[in-house]
């Protein structure tokens, strides 16, 4: 698919969004995997490096001028606005109470966006106490996080299995 064809096609409703993320190379490789998976758009909020950007453009090898993005410094706020135009907001973070990922079961009826936080510190407590749903990665090793880009690609393709859009007939 060409870069001018990528823009005019159809989307999946989900958006990954990306809170005060360090390294340009996680966010170009977010970059490279919305591209692949025909995301809607990638919000890039607070610290998040933006295009252009070296250590993006590195990873994201060209999905960085194909993928819809937005910055947002106040990133609650548009999390705020986003659920009020019907966005489901869901946080990748290890809290009491949070669904297992095998147990999300997502709608493709509904628009999802997925937050990912902070190599160091996480999912900004403020948008935690914002979202709608609070999903977790199962993990059984001695390490207790995954790197931000191996968790967006695992989350968005359960997303593509659950709501049965492997095939991606989008």
């Amino acid at each position: 698919m060409t870069e001018n064809a990528f823009k005019e096609a159809n989307k999946l409703p989900f958006r990954i969004v990306l809170d005060n993320i360090r390294s340009g190379n996680n966010i170009g490789s977010v970059f490279r995997t919305a591209d692949a998976f025909r995301l809607d758009q990638i919000v890039l909020g607070g610290i998040t490096a933006k295009p252009p950007h070296r250590d993006i453009s590195k990873t994201a090898i060209g999905a960085e001028s194909s993928m819809a993005w937005k910055h947002y410094e106040d990133l609650p706020a548009h999390l705020r606005s986003m659920q009020k135009e019907g966005w489901k907001i869901a946080v990748i973070e290890q809290v009491e109470g949070s669904t297992m990922l095998e147990d999300w079961k997502p709608s493709s009826d509904d628009k999802w966006a997925v937050v990912m936080g902070n190599e160091v510190k996480g999912v900004a407590q403020e948008i935690v106490d914002l979202a709608d749903l609070v999903i977790e990665l199962p993990q059984f090793g001695t390490k207790h996080s995954l790197n931000v880009s191996v968790c967006t690609g695992i989350v968005v393709w359960e997303y593509m299995r659950c709501t049965g859009l492997s095939s991606l007939n989008v």
